[in-house]
């Protein structure tokens, strides 16, 4: 009997258990938040380190999903790889949603939505033109003549092959990388494949029916919806998302960030450098002034790390050094110009070449190049028509400045005396007679002693 009474307990001990279970696993499907992150720009070291971050966060937070709205014209290749990384090695699922209305995910943006666990656009947005800057800026190659037919022949049905083994190696690169991404969650990768080798581009409802990204959605909040009970692979595993009743917990850039991304702007880069060298050069001219030295090397290291992360032109960044040292030298060693247009010569083509890419976001303003050398030049210019002036200006030191200079005799004398000039006394030789207190011109200057005249303008 007692046997059956322990038994009995012991059932309705493990039914309360599983009950209580239940109720747990129920509470925690039932809780949980969606990551919001944001991409409005090009793709540059500063967006990378945000979303990787961001998606690191999310996963020590328990999030449910992780939601990466983005409008992008495209961005650094090292970038983008960066956030597909962590978008691969995530484990909470990332959905890459282009909104919104109006916005694109072109160049390095369809490399992301192809890699993401859900791809999702807004209406009225685009994505595509994956093809490299390098390979789709280029100049066409030279092409052997061929007869009319054969040339119909060769454009028919057929893509334009890079010209040069480093464009070949480029795209087909770029080609097998994103084909990967699409085979691995399932998306249309000959389109992929043509979006970089055409740089072709679908509207959101065409890229739906071609199976280039998986839904359309009017908001966030749709996106959820539409995202509830669906079934995607995560370093896989199936999971299905339980997106209904998510409480969104955006995630906005930080100080670290928006520091990150004001140092990889170009143009503030090349300001840095700009000031981080004059600077130095102000210290090295003046020692012991300690403020243009300290801020310019500060400066300099701050440019330095933003070009490590930027693709740079060395040749350019080395034209500029030059530019400037050429216009510093005219203040030194006067050339009348030639040291100093040249110097502006270099400084504006080594400007220009610096940043040696055309993605969107990361060029130097012209406007910016042409003030700094416009500054470069007039100062340049100042400094030649203070050196014409001063050739031109009468002599104030040395002995060539006492000739034709009054001074006053100090006592009589008929041959040599004493005469006081420019608070000094000196000896003086006269062939006139002179008195005390008379004024007398100095014609010559020998050795330690003077000749003068005496002055018909009376006394000094």
């Amino acid at each position: 009997m007692n046997s059956l009474r322990n038994l009995h307990r012991a059932f309705a001990v493990s039914l309360l258990l599983v009950l209580l279970g239940g109720l747990v696993t129920g509470a925690e499907e039932g809780g949980g938040t969606v990551t919001l992150l944001t991409i409005d720009g090009a793709i540059g070291p500063a967006s990378s380190d945000y979303v990787v971050r961001g998606i690191e966060e999310a996963e020590e937070n328990g999030a449910r999903l992780v939601v990466l709205a983005m409008d992008t014209p495209g961005g650094l290749d090292s970038a983008m790889r960066d956030i597909i990384k962590a978008i691969l090695n995530s484990s909470v699922p990332v959905a890459t949603y282009v909104s919104p209305s109006g916005s694109r995910a072109a160049s390095a943006g369809t490399y992301i939505l192809y890699a993401s666990h859900v791809a999702a656009m807004a209406p009225a947005t685009n994505l595509g033109a994956a093809t490299p800057v390098q390979i789709g800026g280029s100049p066409p190659a030279e092409k052997p003549e061929t007869s009319d037919k054969e040339e119909d022949e060769t454009n028919s049905g057929s893509t334009p092959e890079p010209s040069t083994a480093m464009e070949r190696k480029s795209i087909n690169d770029a080609v097998a990388y994103i084909r990967g991404l699409a085979e691995m969650r399932g998306r249309n990768a000959d389109w992929a494949e043509q979006a970089v080798r055409e740089a072709v581009s679908l509207s959101a409802e065409e890229a739906v029916e071609l199976n280039v990204v998986d839904m359309v959605a009017d908001n966030l909040g749709d996106l959820l919806q539409q995202l509830d009970g669906r079934t995607v692979e995560v370093m896989g595993n199936e999971v299905t998302l339980a997106t209904a009743g998510l409480v969104t917990e955006r995630i906005d850039p930080d100080w670290r960030t928006r520091l990150l991304d004001s140092i990889t702007n170009p143009n503030v880069a090349y300001l840095l450098m700009l000031i981080g060298i004059y600077g130095l050069l102000f210290e090295g001219y003046n020692p012991g002034a300690i403020v243009p030295g300290v801020v310019g090397a500060i400066c300099l290291l701050l440019a330095l790390y933003a070009f490590q992360v930027l693709s740079v032109n060395y040749a350019g960044l080395g034209l500029i050094l030059l530019g400037i040292v050429l216009m510093i030298t005219e203040i030194f060693v006067p050339s009348f110009g030639a040291l100093g247009i040249g110097g502006i010569i270099a400084f504006v083509i080594g400007s220009i070449i610096l940043i040696d890419t055309d993605v969107p976001g990361f060029g130097i303003d012209r406007t910016l190049i042409g003030t700094m050398a416009v500054v470069g030049g007039g100062l340049t210019m100042a400094i030649i028509w203070f050196a014409v002036r001063a050739r031109q200006m009468p002599v104030v030191t040395g002995q060539q400045e006492l000739i034709g200079a009054i001074a006053e005799a100090v006592s009589d004398f008929d041959g040599n005396g004493t005469v006081f000039v420019h608070g000094e006394n000196w000896t003086a030789n006269s062939s006139d007679p002179i008195r005390n207190g008379d004024a007398v011109k100095i014609t010559a200057v020998k050795g330690l002693q003077l000749d003068v005249e005496l002055h018909t303008g009376g006394n000094s």
